[in-house]
């Protein structure tokens, strides 16, 4: 494995790590779902959101079915980007990839626990008589996220070898 696979695959066990390590710490030791919602800064609150579905909470489904399908889903995709990362020519694209595996894996572990993904943080602003709230998220959404946008500065502004 090259170096730039290893730090690909630390990435990935690193983000699922800490993902799974808050997510057992807010739901077992903290108890966020009996505590409610928890002010942390004006804009940052912990709520405990068990998301069925996927992304933005689209395709709610509760069964387990459903459940099953989703995690699937992940699974091949996991195997795609491990595979895509073996091939990778650069670091950024290669921790990218590590980030989302790692992030995948984390909320397929939450189905598999939970029957669905948790999700605790929220932002939100209250703007006069208006407040506007973003989609509860965890850490693993965050790497998702993160290795996307590494991804598209890779596939745009990184110069191949």
């Amino acid at each position: 494995m090259r170096p730039a696979q290893r730090f690909g695959v630390g990435a990935a066990l690193v983000v699922l790590a800490l993902d799974q390590a808050t997510k057992l710490w807010l739901v077992r030791g903290f108890d966020l779902g009996h505590r409610g919602s928890v002010a942390i800064t004006p804009f940052f609150d912990l709520v405990l959101a068990l998301n069925t579905g996927i992304s933005y909470g689209w395709f709610q489904n509760e069964g387990a079915v459903g459940q099953a399908i989703l995690v699937g889903v992940k699974a091949v995709a996991v195997v795609v980007m491990a595979v895509w990362m073996a091939r990778s020519q650069t670091m950024v694209a290669t921790a990218s990839l590590g980030l989302i595996i790692g992030g995948a894996i984390g909320n397929a572990i939450d189905r598999l626990i939970y029957g669905a993904v948790v999700d605790y943080a929220l932002l939100h602003v209250q703007i006069g008589e208006k407040a506007f709230n973003w989609y509860v998220f965890n850490l693993g959404d965050v790497a998702i996220v993160a290795g996307v946008l590494g991804l598209l500065y890779d596939s745009f502004l990184v110069s191949k070898p």
